[in-house]
């Protein structure tokens, strides 16, 4: 029996269990439990606002209603384009009572990203934020996808505050758009009807990019959701008496499970904020006194930096974790210092439906002395993790190699891609691209990435992307994308570019092109004009040669 195969990792569970008994087979039979349980249970506080699991459960009925009697049929897909609010959980919830999937995009999107989403998914009905709603229109007016039905929600809804720091204050024209708020009350007290989802059947459709650099959709079903809201659950010991803070985007695999299902499944309150802001966010932990709560750690890096911050601010809490980006010693003792809390580190991916390793409650995690990294934790119940050489063999321990993933929390499949399923996922083993070592103690390291994906603050950044965008300016001749270390961001995009004989341009106006074309997280902070860009002899630009730079 090989290292990986004899788990040395259950040595440090302490009264974890190796493996868990899944209690639910689908989300939605997840949430319906926890309504029959405890129906007047608070599910959401947003801001001055409360939703009851009631509450979700009678407006996602009617919003359900509402998008069958729009068109929406058993297996179509609805597009959610909204930040952490209260319609992003009662749009989830809506599709799979209409007997479909969600499509969960991130509210950063451009034009350009949302007409790919949109397109490849086959979405039939969208979901919008108004303050998104010309973003939509320019994609939906072009007629390239199959939307039919869009129904508009504001920041606003469900509360009477408008916080000014994190909500527009313009009125938007929603044109021939549904609201939201009017369907909830036009169809109170309807049923939707529809069969129930299988555990097989895709709940959620979460883009990622892969090897090729264009997104592909992960198929995190509803089996793989419920087993991973269990897990988190399980692990941290979360309870009814507990409360989430949504720190993570909703849209993201974290928001998605470490917020979003393990508050339904519990049940405990939900606190969401709309989006990011250190101030907003600190006056909710204030307010509502969160427990538990997982993000990035630039989230926490910001939490902590605000001013008049102290330890009594977070003294509500009992776990924090981070997941998404590298999590530095210093960082996380700098952050221990100021609030009390030791950062547990997280890993998983998109394609594992977020969690994979996690380090115990009440563990400090080990420190590589060589690397100086600090360990991602240990796999959790019932996960088979190996580290894989370049010929696909298992490595030694110690040994530096890609990290491959096997275990009830790992997608079938990419939408629609059975090729590049096949590539990443053979047979149903996710290979990561991620290269790390596990130490003879069972302890995992993560200490690189295999391909040039750039990790910027949690996002991951696929530099063909950002290049194709480049290409567009009528300036650039040739151009090379790398990530570079970024005190904040852990790593932020750089740009490489030559220009066309008889052009000129500046790196500002690079920049600004990209920053109209992308998500903000993806364009370039800096760019660099050179006057060739270093190749291969057959005229590969050389990727590497720029990042040494």
């Amino acid at each position: 029996m090989s290292s990986y195969a004899q788990r040395p990792w259950l040595a440090h569970y302490g009264n974890l269990p190796a493996d868990i008994e899944v209690e639910h087979g689908t989300a939605l039979d997840l949430f319906r439990a926890a309504v029959a349980r405890a129906p007047e249970t608070a599910a959401i506080r947003y801001f001055d606002g409360q939703l009851t699991l009631a509450d979700v459960d009678s407006a996602s009925d009617a919003l359900a209603v509402a998008l069958q009697d729009n068109g929406f049929r058993p297996g179509d897909r609805l597009g959610v384009y909204v930040q952490n609010n209260p319609a992003f959980v009662v749009a989830v919830v809506a599709a799979w009572k209409a007997g479909g999937a969600a499509v969960v995009i991130n509210p950063m999107n451009k034009a350009r990203e949302l007409s790919y989403l949109l397109t490849d998914s086959g979405a039939t009905a969208l979901v919008c934020l108004d303050e998104l709603l010309p973003v939509a229109r320019q994609v939906l007016d072009s007629g390239v996808t199959k939307v039919s039905t869009v129904i508009t929600c504001s920041a606003r809804d469900w509360q009477t505050r408008d916080d000014p720091r994190v909500m527009p204050q313009a009125e938007v024209d929603r044109g021939q758009a549904l609201d939201l708020l009017g369907l909830v009350d036009r169809y109170a007290g309807h049923t939707p009807v529809a069969d129930p989802p299988s555990p097989s059947d895709v709940a959620v459709l979460t883009y990622t990019s892969g090897t090729t650099g264009e997104p592909k959709g992960a198929m995190n079903t509803h089996a793989v959701i419920a087993f991973n809201a269990q897990a988190f659950r399980d692990w941290m010991g979360i309870t009814p008496a507990d409360s989430v803070l949504g720190v993570a985007p909703l849209f993201h695999i974290t928001g998605l499970v470490g917020h979003f299902a393990l508050s339904l499944l519990v049940p405990c309150p939900l606190v969401l904020v709309h989006r990011f802001q250190p101030e907003v966010v600190l006056d909710a932990i204030r307010e509502h006194r969160p427990t538990f709560t997982i993000g990035a750690i630039t989230a926490f890096i910001s939490l902590s930096a605000v001013e008049g911050v102290s330890a009594e601010d977070f003294r509500s809490f009992r776990l924090v974790y981070s997941g998404g980006a590298p999590v530095p010693p210093a960082v996380n003792q700098q952050f221990q210092d100021r609030t009390g809390h030791y950062i547990h580190n997280a890993y998983g991916l998109t394609e594992t439906t977020s969690i994979t390793h996690l380090v115990p409650p009440g563990t400090r995690a080990p420190v590589d002395p060589a690397s100086g990294a600090l360990s991602i934790g240990l796999p959790i119940f019932g996960t088979a993790v190996r580290i894989l050489d370049d010929a696909g063999a298992e490595a030694p321990v110690g040994q530096v190699g890609e990290i491959a993933i096997a275990g009830p929390q790992v997608v079938p499949g990419y939408w629609r891609k059975p090729e590049a399923t096949a590539s990443a996922l053979p047979d149903g083993e996710m290979r990561t691209g991620d290269v790390g070592f596990m130490d003879a103690d069972g302890w995992f390291f993560a200490v690189d990435r295999k391909k040039d994906m750039i990790n910027a603050a949690g996002y991951k950044v696929w530099p063909r992307e950002v290049e194709d965008v480049l290409y567009t300016h009528p300036a650039v001749l040739e151009a090379a994308v790398v990530g570079v270390p970024d005190a904040y961001r852990g790593e932020s995009v750089k740009a490489f570019v030559t220009l066309k004989p008889g052009t000129s341009t500046t790196p500002d106006d690079l920049i600004a092109h990209c920053r109209n074309e992308m998500a903000a997280y993806k364009y370039p902070r800096e760019i660099e004009i050179l006057p060739e860009l270093p190749k291969t002899p057959t005229g590969k630009i050389l990727r590497r040669h720029l990042r040494d730079r």
